[in-house]
């Protein structure tokens, strides 16, 4: 008789930890617990309780530590139809396919591991005011209002989370605006030699497009804040200067355009696939980006810049299989 009472007690005790432990995966407080009328059974059984309450492991923090800051939530890398593209190139990619492929990088460290630079360094924004002198319209060699800017700005985002840059300051495009692309090619295949510890080229622009005398402009609001848009350009190399990398550089942009909508939903206009190379075959990743264009304001550049650093230092580590 008296095994078959501790049987019976074992087994409630069983099913009261059981009972016990999913209350604290549902996220009730201890405290509360231990106040709720629980039958009683013997002091053993409290006991053994009591001493499971306290070696238990929550899956969870009441409260974040000081200094706590969260990992950022990457897209599962598994719908390319949730990204928008325009393909004008002859390849057909496998969308589904590339955004799924893993990142595997690691763009923190000691040495420089992104490379920004600007072909035609001399574009501008609509002035809106602003004193400075333009070498024609929507274009000026003054740092504080053209491409160098904006690149300081993201320059400034990633190093503060880690990320070494180097950026080049060369003006490309001035004065021979025509041979932009072999200029920049000369620099950057300097720059790569000289450090070949660069995982990513970001090549930053701002487009333009005209409605009649007035340039158009890109401005959105994203989480209330007004920015410019963001449009990723890939060059697949099908116009005879072939690009061999083009594939790692699409999987690479599927994904960073996933988690730029994923935090910023709107920012991104629909990515573009081109024909040309735009010396996207030179380092391991690279990438072509639009940032605004010529009608949206400078402080919307700037502010479009910060969120491409946000979305590419949730990259940073890579990027989980879908």
């Amino acid at each position: 008789m008296e095994q078959v009472r501790s049987a019976r007690k074992f087994g409630i005790s069983v099913i009261l930890l059981t009972v016990l432990f999913r209350l604290f995966e549902l996220g009730l407080p201890q405290g509360m617990l231990l106040g709720l009328p629980w039958p009683s059974i013997s002091n053993s059984i409290q006991k053994e309780t009591e001493h499971a309450v306290r070696s238990f492991s929550y899956p969870f923090e009441s409260s974040p530590p000081m200094g706590y800051s969260p990992e950022p939530v990457l897209p599962g890398f598994s719908d390319a139809q949730a990204v928008a593209v325009r393909n004008s190139s002859r390849e057909e990619p496998d969308y589904d396919a590339l955004i799924a492929a893993p990142l595997e990088w690691k763009l923190e460290g000691t040495t420089p591991t992104v490379l920004i630079l600007h072909t035609h360094t001399s574009e501008s924004y609509e002035r809106n005011g602003a004193d400075y002198a333009q070498t024609s319209a929507y274009r000026t060699l003054d740092e504080g209002y053209n491409m160098l800017s904006i690149g300081d700005r993201l320059a400034q985002c990633l190093e503060a989370e880690g990320i070494r840059v180097i950026h080049d300051r060369q003006f490309h495009d001035y004065p021979d605006y025509s041979s932009a692309y072999t200029h920049a090619r000369k620099g950057l295949e300097r720059l790569l030699e000289e450090n070949p510890g660069i995982l990513l080229v970001l090549d930053l622009h701002r487009d333009a497009a005209e409605d009649g005398q007035k340039q158009l402009t890109t401005h959105i609001t994203v989480n209330g804040t007004d920015t410019a848009q963001l449009m990723l350009v890939l060059g697949l190399g099908n116009t005879g200067l072939p690009n061999e990398r083009w594939k790692d550089n699409l999987s690479l942009a599927l994904k960073l355009q996933a988690t730029l909508e994923a935090q910023s939903p709107g920012i991104c206009r629909p990515m573009s696939l081109r024909a040309q190379r735009f010396n996207q075959d030179l380092a391991p990743y690279s990438l072509l980006v639009e940032v605004g264009a010529a009608g949206d304001s400078h402080e919307e550049a700037l502010t479009a810049a910060e969120e491409l650093a946000k979305a590419l230092a949730a990259l940073k580590n890579g990027s989980r299989r879908a």
